[in-house]
């Protein structure tokens, strides 16, 4: 059945089916999350296991290499990456591209259960977590109050603000950055130790024994039956220093005889400075499948709830670091492309037509076929990021080829004297199996791209199945809504005389050559030189295939986010207080910068890094948010290698920027050596290193 002849006999049909279509589009357009890039998942579990107090060796033969075999049978298997430090093993599992997520997380933490036995018995439980392609931080505040402790903010962050904020959508975790842990000490005197003969081991034993609650059965009473627990949990620190201590030649002195009992905190091993000054910060890390704008506003909604509601007047939270800014500039800046693209294609139109009729009709089609690809998209939770929209906007100047086809040839046999209801019919009826055949040759480019294999199809897989279904409503469109519009609103024109009766063909490139001199001046040259013509499009070709190599290549570009992340390493051994002097002598360096517009220091661990081999003291992390980009004369990529050659004046220490392009890596390049024999890496490492720097 003809279904262009169809919809020019049945308009009515035609026209509420795409109402339907654009309804349904909107719907969908106005359900589409805001992403930076696709939804992917890919397959990759870390297990984590700390021994307090042990080597890298130690940690290496008794509990790496363990797990490393427990895992290596597992199907799907990809790569296993293990690294080692200082009372800390971490292995990172990496599955094949399509292997259920959960299933993997599962089948590892079954595997670690099974060989838990074979493992020391003084480390703790090992950690199995899922690795979450979209796991960086969404935002991060400072907490600032100008009365309160370090101590009291800390405590306010882990009970107050990181409970409510788990309760918003989307968040998977929040990561306090400095701060300190509460924990109530118990200072023993050695010298009373000594007098009463007991060690400082038994006094903890019998703290650990006494000062815990435990469950202790039923009981049948008349009335019903209750339960019976046995409390022995101090319910202040006064309380627990009067704990009775049981001596070993008999008798008993209460605790605060042995020593003193404080509440006080642990040791601190990290800490976060804003531009050098001391402050505690959180970071909120989203959930797989969640949303970088939507958890970004939930976030921020929560935060200006417990401003007004909970938190003390004199504690106010700023905002550091946001992905979600980038993100949304990101997407306005497509929106823009796509809306400017759409206008420029009518205008072109319309300046070879010279003709409001055609050109609106081919107007019309660009929404007819962009809006309804939104349904399509929104059912198959995709995202409105850089790939989807690029896609849309790359197809925009497809999606009017159609209709101009049509379009034009409607209006020659307009033109050749038949009723536009007619002229329609017989031209797409001439003229249908080229419109369908364009289409086809498009999908047949574009759909191949869904089904690429690794990770770069992960990402594109949306980009191919967004541009073929766009192009495949507009040619719904061109051989339905374009015909309808054609049959009742095009008209025939004055200028030309219909007694010609010239055929379609003849009758277009008449009005083209006629309009265009310069188009009917070289068409006629390149006709009459073809030999040179052909040699010339030959000669272009391969001189166009000499700018390949130089052409960059990789997944992503380091695009301008406005934040550079410096990564900072001293030698092992370095203290706390070592670290906080490099940094602060690299903030010092930077805020100097007039690209600079504020620093936010992390020092230590913060949770984010825990299982990544990255919770020495000796570490640290620099967020440098740069000033807008109107506002500065240097790109971002500019302004970090400016700052290399700076770096460079600040010895014995390991500074690189973050790679922006590797989605979260943390440099563009890396070199791995591998040997059995740990002394000859070691010198093989350092040989490489000095070459490398000279």
């Amino acid at each position: 059945m003809n279904i262009s002849a169809w919809s020019i006999r049945n308009p009515i049909p035609t026209i509420v089916l795409f109402l339907i279509l654009t309804l349904a589009g909107w719907l969908g357009f106005t359900r589409l999350e805001i992403d930076d890039i696709p939804n992917i998942d890919i397959a990759s579990v870390s297990v984590t296991v700390t021994r307090q107090g042990a080597g890298p060796a130690e940690l290496e033969s008794q509990v790496t290499k363990i797990i490393e075999d427990a895992v290596a049978s597992l199907d799907n298997l990809d790569t296993i990456t293990s690294t080692v430090n200082d009372g800390i093993s971490s292995t990172v599992i990496d599955f094949d591209l399509g292997t259920d997520n959960d299933r993997a997380t599962n089948d590892v933490r079954n595997a670690i259960d099974q060989i838990r036995q074979d493992l020391p018995g003084d480390i703790n439980d090992p950690i199995i977590r899922r690795l979450a392609f979209s796991g960086a931080p969404v935002v991060t505040y400072a907490v600032r109050s100008p009365t309160q402790s370090v101590a009291a903010l800390s405590d306010l962050v882990d009970r107050v603000i990181g409970r409510e904020l788990l309760s918003v959508a989307g968040v998977a975790q929040i990561d306090r950055i400095g701060g300190v842990d509460r924990e109530i000490r118990v200072n023993l005197r050695p010298e009373r130790l000594n007098a009463l003969g007991i060690t400082a081991t038994e006094v903890n034993n019998q703290i650990r024994n006494f000062n815990i609650n435990l469950p202790g059965g039923r009981v049948d009473l008349s009335s019903g039956e209750s339960n019976i627990r046995t409390l022995g949990s101090a319910a202040t620190v006064d309380t627990l220093s009067q704990y009775e201590i049981v001596l070993p030649q008999g008798g008993s002195v209460p605790l605060n005889s042995l020593g003193m009992v404080i509440d006080d905190f642990g040791e601190q091993r990290t800490l976060a400075q804003f531009n050098n000054e001391p402050v505690v910060a959180f970071s909120v890390l989203r959930s797989t499948g969640s949303r970088v704008v939507e958890v970004e506003s939930g976030v921020n909604a929560k935060i200006a709830q417990l401003e007004q509601t909970v938190l003390p007047e004199d504690v106010s939270l700023e905002l550091i670091v946001t992905r979600a800014n980038d993100v949304r500039d990101s997407y306005q800046a497509t929106i823009d492309t796509l809306i400017i693209g759409a206008i420029l294609t009518v205008i072109t139109v319309g300046c070879f037509l010279r003709d409001w009729r055609p050109t609106l009709i081919t107007a019309m089609t660009l929404p007819l076929s962009i809006i309804p690809t939104f349904a399509v998209m929104y059912w198959f939770d995709y995202t409105l990021n850089g790939i989807t929209l690029l896609a849309l906007a790359l197809a925009v100047g497809i999606l009017v080829d159609d209709a101009i086809v049509e379009i034009e040839n409607i209006q020659c046999h307009i033109d050749m004297g038949k009723p536009p209801k007619q002229a329609a019919l017989e031209a797409s009826a001439e003229i249908g199996l080229a419109v369908v055949a364009t289409t086809a040759t498009i999908v047949a480019v574009f759909i191949p791209v869904a089904f690429m294999g690794g990770v770069p199809g992960q990402f594109f897989q949306p980009f191919g199945v967004v541009v073929s279904v766009s192009v495949m409503f507009s040619t719904l469109v061109a051989r339905t809504m374009t015909n309808v519009m054609g049959a009742y609103l095009l008209k025939p024109r004055h200028d030309v005389d219909p007694e010609s009766q010239r055929p379609a063909h003849a009758l277009r490139h008449s009005r083209v050559t006629q309009r265009l001199p310069l188009y009917r001046w070289v068409l006629h040259w390149c006709l009459s030189h073809r030999v040179f013509t052909l040699l010339l499009a030959i000669a272009f070709f391969f001189s166009t295939l000499q700018l390949v190599p130089l052409i960059p290549k990789g997944l992503f570009s380091s695009g301008d986010t406005g934040l550079s992340t410096v990564q900072v390493e001293l030698p092992p051994g370095s203290t706390l207080a070592e670290t906080e002097t490099v940094s602060q002598r690299l903030t010092n360096l930077l805020l100097e910068h007039p690209a600079t517009a504020s620093v936010l220091t992390t020092v230590g661990r913060s949770g984010s890094d825990q299982g990544q081999g990255n919770s020495a003291v000796n570490t640290a992390k620099l967020y440098v948010n740069l000033q807008p980009k109107q506002e500065r004369t240097q790109s971002q990529q500019e302004f970090e290698a400016e700052l290399r050659q700076a770096f460079q004046m600040i010895p014995g220490t390991r500074i690189s920027f973050q790679s922006q392009g590797g989605g979260g890596g943390s440099k563009d390049l890396s070199v791995i050596l591998q040997s059995e024999n740990a002394d000859a890496l070691l010198q093989a490492a350092n040989t490489l290193e000095q070459q490398m720097r000279d």
